[in-house]
């Protein structure tokens, strides 16, 4: 058994409908309270994967798990080396963990201290574990669906900056591969998109796809940062600030893991905007 905890979330869904089509009993964690759309077969238990007896009542019965952080579990929350031994204890024997690129990229920055926890954690741990290290998600630009609606408008700061976004359905993929395969033990993937793309590119994208005129809006940092508060930490969105505008090198490279591990290139950007069009209209 699977369990996958973030699975409302844009590489949880995609990974619990994965595996469900695959023929695996999957165990989907969400800790909301709102209706959750899942395939026949799956298990739903809702968890806080933040609270110790949650997560091992959550991880019961499984052999493996897919561990995805986010909001506040990004800074807080119990030990990372306690939370691996409570679902150890719970019976999971293999770790899929989705940290971040910027966890090596910027290891100083406080917004990645505890993903760079969690692998340590991991490394030292008796675990099968693989960790998943993506750049930023297309999923992101879902933002921009209210003023593309309302407004024919994408607001976004840094308009001419590329960076190698990745599909999250690309990172579900890489995901279920560790999770039900052999040879992925002790191994780091860095998950990017095929190319190199900046908002504006986005945009002209979208517009593409649906066929009507888009205004781009470049924000300030400033704007963007307050846009970015309303639903993350304040260290998080600095350091996401800080990717953004001023990417190193090593995050504006072009990574084949997802080509390597799955025998088929990266999604980009424009395909997955075909695909969820619908979204935007």
């Amino acid at each position: 058994m699977i369990v996958v905890t973030g699975a409302t979330g844009n590489v949880g869904g995609a990974l619990v409908r994965e595996l469900a089509a695959a023929g695996e009993k999957v165990v989907a964690v969400s800790r909301g309270e709102k209706p959750v759309d899942l395939p026949a077969g799956v298990e739903h238990r809702r968890a806080d994967i933040g609270n110790s007896e949650s997560l091992s009542a959550a991880a019961a019965g499984a052999s493996a798990l897919f561990l995805l952080i986010t909001g506040p579990q990004l800074v807080e929350g119990p030990a990372p080396a306690e939370e691996l031994e409570t679902v150890a204890a719970a019976g999971v024997r293999r770790v899929v963990f989705v940290s971040s690129q910027g966890a090596v990229t910027r290891p100083d920055s406080d917004g990645y201290a505890r993903t760079l926890e969690f692998e340590k954690a991991l490394a030292a741990s008796d675990l099968e574990w693989t960790v998943l290290r993506p750049g930023g998600f297309f999923t992101n630009t879902f933002a921009w669906i209210e003023p593309v609606k309302a407004q024919r408008m994408i607001p976004a700061p840094f308009g001419d900056v590329g960076l190698p976004q990745v599909d999250p359905a690309d990172i579900a993929a890489v995901a279920a591969a560790a999770l039900t395969g052999d040879g992925h033990h002790r191994q780091t993937y860095t998950i990017t998109g095929p190319e190199s793309v900046t908002p504006r590119q986005q945009a002209a994208a979208l517009e593409a796809v649906l066929g009507e005129p888009i205004r781009f809006v470049e924000l300030t940092r400033e704007q963007a940062r307050e846009n970015m508060l309303r639903f993350m930490p304040e260290s998080v969105a600095d350091h996401t600030l800080d990717i953004l505008g001023t990417p190193t090198p090593e995050e504006q490279l072009v990574s084949g893991d997802v080509e390597r591990v799955l025998g088929r290139p990266a999604t980009g950007y424009a395909q997955w905007a075909s695909r969820v069009a619908p979204a935007f209209r």
